[in-house]
C-alpha cells in the first residue's frame, strides 16, 4: 500500500529518523533539475509553501533514465525517505526510492529558471502562480481572506451576501457595467426610439453591482452588525496601477453606531488581518522584504503596534498648506486629497496610520450623514504609511427628510430609484455606520506589491479581459 501524499511544506518540519520520514511521497512541479551523470538532483515545489525541496535520485532509481530528461514544469511523483542534507540553504533533502511522471512539460514552457517581469507574467497569468513571486501573493491573499471572516466572526457579525446583479448605483456615479440579455445588434425600441427595457431579462436596466453596501445597510437595519465580502464592479476607463474593473470588497455595517464607534472597528480590524499575516505568513514576507520591498515587514509591524491617528479634515488640509512641502497637486479646502498629501500625513506629520474625518459634502457620497456645520459629512477615510487611503467609510444618513434630499440632487438616477432604501428610514430608522475595504489593496500592502494587476489571479482592466 502506497503512503499518501506529503506536502511539502509539512514534510520541511520532520527530521530524519521522525515518525513519517521514511517512505515520503510528495507530489509537485519542478523548478530546477541539475544532472551530474552518477546523480540527479531535481527541485520540487507543491505550491504549500514557499520553500521547495531538494530531491537525489541515484542510479537505483527505477526510470531514472526518463526522469533525468525531464525540463522545468514537469509535474512528478517522488518517494523516499528525509535524509540530512549537506548543501547550503537547506537541512533535509529527499533520497528517492521511486519516481514517475505525472504530466511532462515541454520545451516551450514559459517559465523557465530565470526571473522574469511582472509584465510578461500577466500575459501569463494562468501560470504565474507557479513563480516564487505569485505563490506567495496567492498564499497571503487566502490568509487574509480567511482572517477577514475570522475578525467578524469573533465580533458576532453575521455574513451577508449581497446581489452581484442590481439597478442601484451606490456611488451615484454612473460607472457601471450594464447587464442585458437584449439583442445588441437590434434592441427593442420605444416609440421615441429609446431601448426599450420592459423586454429586458429584468423588464428595468440592470448592472453589476459597483457595491453592496445599500443592501448591507438593509441588513444591518434588521440584524444589527452584517459585513459582506464579494466581487464588486467599476466601469472606469482608469489605467493607474491602483485601480481595476473588477475586484473584491468588504463591507461591514453595524446599527446604532456613530463615525467614532466606525473608527474604531477598522482600526482593529486592520491589525486583525496584518497580525495574522505576520504571524502565518512569516516565509512569504521574508521573500516580499527581501525582494519586493525592503522595510515591509518593519513597517506592519508598527501599524499593529500603533495607535491609529485622528484628525479633522479641515486641519489635515491647514497643515497641508503649512508643511512648506510642493506638491504636484496644490491642496486648499474642498479638494480631494491625493496620493501625496495622504502620505505626508501619516509618513511625516504623524508618523502612523491616520483616520481623516469631517470632509466636505460636496466631494463625498449622498448617502453620508451630513453634519450640523451645513458643509461637511461624517466620513473617515483611513490613511497608512506608503500607499495612503486604504479604508473608506462614514455615519450613514438615518433622517428621511435629509437623504430624500441628498438623492434628488443626484444626477444619474432619481428618488423612485431608491424607494426601496428609503424605506429603510421610514420604517425605525437608527443611527448606523460602516466602511469599505478593497481587498486587493489590503494585500498589496501586506505584500509589497505595487500594482493591483499582480495581487488578484486574473485582473479585468480596460480593454483586458482574458483568461
Amino acid at each position: 500500500m502506497q503512503s499518501p501524499r506529503t506536502k511539502i511544506k509539512d514534510a520541511l518540519t520532520l527530521r530524519p529518523g521522525d515518525a513519517g520520514a521514511e517512505n515520503l511521497r510528495i507530489k509537485g512541479w519542478l523548478r530546477s533539475l541539475r544532472d551530474s551523470k552518477q546523480v540527479v538532483f531535481m527541485t520540487v515545489n507543491d505550491g504549500s509553501c514557499f520553500a521547495s525541496l531538494q530531491a537525489v535520485l541515484g542510479p537505483e532509481v527505477e526510470g531514472l533514465e526518463l526522469l533525468r530528461k525531464l525540463g522545468t514544469g514537469a509535474a512528478v511523483e517522488l518517494e523516499g525517505d528525509l535524509v540530512d542534507s549537506p548543501a547550503k540553504g537547506q537541512s533535509v533533502e529527499l533520497k528517492v526510492k521511486r519516481g514517475a511522471l505525472i504530466g511532462d512539460a515541454g520545451s516551450d514552457y514559459p517559465l523557465q529558471k530565470k526571473r522574469h517581469g511582472f509584465e510578461f507574467l500577466r500575459d501569463i497569468a494562468h501560470l504565474r502562480v507557479r513563480t516564487n513571486t505569485f505563490g506567495a501573493v496567492f498564499r497571503v491573499r487566502s490568509v487574509l481572506a480567511q482572517a477577514v471572516h475570522e475578525f467578524f466572526a469573533q465580533r458576532g457579525f453575521v455574513y451577508v451576501h449581497t446581489p452581484i446583479i442590481t439597478a442601484s448605483d451606490c456611488e451615484g456615479a454612473g460607472e457601471m457595467f450594464r447587464v442585458t440579455t437584449l439583442d445588441d445588434a437590434n434592441p427593442p425600441r420605444e416609440t421615441g426610439g429609446a431601448v426599450d427595457y420592459k423586454q429586458d431579462f429584468f423588464a428595468r436596466p440592470a448592472y453589476l453591482t459597483v457595491s453592496g453596501q445599500l443592501n448591507g445597510e438593509s441588513f444591518a437595519l434588521g440584524l444589527g452588525d452584517i459585513y459582506t465580502f464579494g466581487p464588486t464592479f467599476r466601469a472606469e476607463n482608469s489605467n493607474t496601477s491602483r485601480h481595476a474593473a473588477e475586484f473584491w470588497m468588504i463591507e461591514p455595517e453595524m446599527a446604532f453606531c456613530d463615525l467614532d464607534d466606525d473608527c474604531d472597528l477598522a482600526e482593529a480590524f486592520v491589525k486583525h488581518c496584518l497580525s495574522a499575516v505576520l504571524e502565518r505568513s512569516a516565509e512569504d514576507l521574508a521573500f516580499f522584504n527581501q525582494r519586493i520591498d525592503k522595510g515591509l515587514i518593519d513597517r506592519l509591524e508598527k501599524v499593529v503596534a500603533s495607535d491609529f491617528a485622528r484628525v479633522d479634515y479641515g486641519e489635515a488640509v491647514e497643515r497641508l498648506e503649512k508643511s512648506g512641502k510642493k506638491f504636484e497637486y496644490p491642496v486648499h479646502w474642498g479638494a480631494n486629497l491625493q496620493a501625496e498629501h495622504e502620505r505626508w500625513l501619516t509618513e511625516e506629520a504623524f508618523g502612523r496610520p491616520t483616520f481623516v474625518v469631517n470632509y466636505p459634502k460636496a466631494i463625498k457620497a449622498f448617502y453620508m450623514r451630513r453634519n450640523d456645520d451645513g458643509r461637511t459629512v461624517a466620513a473617515m477615510d483611513l490613511l497608512v504609511p506608503k500607499i495612503g487611503e486604504l479604508i473608506g467609510g462614514s455615519q450613514r444618513e438615518e433622517r428621511l427628510d435629509v437623504l430624500t434630499a441628498a438623492i434628488e440632487e443626484l444626477p444619474h438616477a432619481t428618488v423612485e430609484d431608491y424607494a426601496w432604501y428609503l424605506d429603510t428610514r421610514r420604517f425605525g430608522s437608527v443611527p448606523h455606520a460602516g466602511f469599505g475595504l478593497g481587498f486587493e489593496r489590503l494585500v498589496m500592502y501586506a505584500t509589497g506589491m505595487e500594482n493591483i494587476r499582480d495581487v488578484i489571479p486574473f485582473p479585468r482592466t480596460p480593454r483586458n479581459a482574458a483568461f
